[in-house]
């Protein structure tokens, strides 16, 4: 009912308030009171809802992954190093031109910036599965990404030192994160990626149930450890790196959702926690969408801002109020 109502405010609320009544018939197949509020809803508004429901609960998944994985309640979906390869991949195509002294004008587009970053976020998951082979500790995969992270934003730095301030300006902004500038078939590329990864996530519910008493309590129920890690690896990657490709690294969320989701229904089960914090991740995302929407207004907050203004003050008050972090 929280998803239902925040999807249909997210309709009607922006910079030109459009009544229920006229959603429902532009939906239906109608026509509105105003015919450039059917262009308003069906070419920007819907879209923009979807997205922001998608990449919630898919995000949001993917944070519950990894604090499985690494047992870690500070894990997030970008502990392995993708948000910043796909960083990496824009900054790139945005920052070259002036470092490299390439000009990438004509071709910086937003599905050459889509493609730069899954081409980054690709690579770097190329590097850690490799990892993941070849080390047996899950710490030190954990670690291993977070050095991956490093690496790529320090060179990110240096791209950007040398960069003119119109296109620091421009790769700054993507940083911020957008649900709002998606196109049909951009949408349905990304619902299909994250079809994809909530599949493997299913997939391997009961290796995460098992994850959580430890590596060497999963083998004695006969979890393969290093296929279920590379399952858990894979599905992550494809979540937040199809959703960090489209829509920006928007953080918060993947760290957040999965902690709000355990102080309101405090189980360990990831048969009821997965679909709960894809529904909690998707509310979320969309009530910040929301907010950072300015309702009657001509502005337009960045989202990766309000995801943290919001849900910061949400999870201290659910911890001091529970007095205990569950995990």
């Amino acid at each position: 009912m929280a998803l239902l109502f925040c999807f249909i405010a997210s309709l009607m609320l922006g910079s030109v308030h459009i009544p229920l009544q006229d959603i429902v018939t532009t939906l239906t197949g109608g026509t509105p009171s105003k015919p450039s509020w059917e262009y308003i809803i069906l070419d920007y508004r819907l879209p923009k809802a979807i997205t922001a429901t998608i990449s919630g609960g898919a995000l949001a998944v993917s944070g519950l992954l990894m604090q499985t994985l690494f047992r870690n309640p500070l894990a997030g979906p970008f502990v392995l190093g993708i948000s910043s390869g796909a960083s990496f991949g824009v900054a790139i195509l945005i920052l070259a031109s002036s470092a490299l002294g390439i000009s990438l004008g004509a071709i910086s587009g937003n599905w050459a910036l889509t493609i730069a970053a899954s081409i980054g976020s690709f690579l770097v998951l190329l590097m850690v599965i490799t990892a993941s082979a070849r080390v047996r500790d899950t710490m030190a995969l954990l670690i291993i990404g977070l050095m991956v992270g490093s690496l790529t934003a320090a060179l990110v730095s240096v791209l950007a030192y040398f960069s003119k301030a119109e296109e620091l300006q421009r790769y700054i902004f993507w940083s911020f994160g957008s649900v709002g500038n998606l196109s049909w078939q951009a949408v349905g590329i990304l619902t299909l990626c994250v079809v994809i990864g909530a599949v493997l996530a299913v997939v391997s519910l009961k290796a995460l149930n098992a994850l959580l008493l430890g590596d060497a309590y999963a083998r004695t129920l006969g979890i393969q450890i290093k296929k279920s890690r590379l399952l858990i690896i894979i599905a992550t990657s494809l979540l937040a790196g199809s959703v960090t490709a489209f829509a920006g690294p928007i953080a918060f969320i993947g760290l957040a959702v999965p902690h709000l989701v355990r102080q309101l229904i405090p189980s360990s089960n990831h048969r009821i926690l997965l679909p709960a914090v894809m529904l909690g991740g998707a509310v979320l995302l969309l009530l910040c969408d929301i907010i950072a929407s300015v309702p009657y207004s001509e502005y337009m907050l960045p989202i990766n801002a309000i995801t943290a203004l919001v849900g910061a003050p949400v999870v201290i008050w659910l911890l001091i109020r529970k007095k205990k972090l569950i995990f």
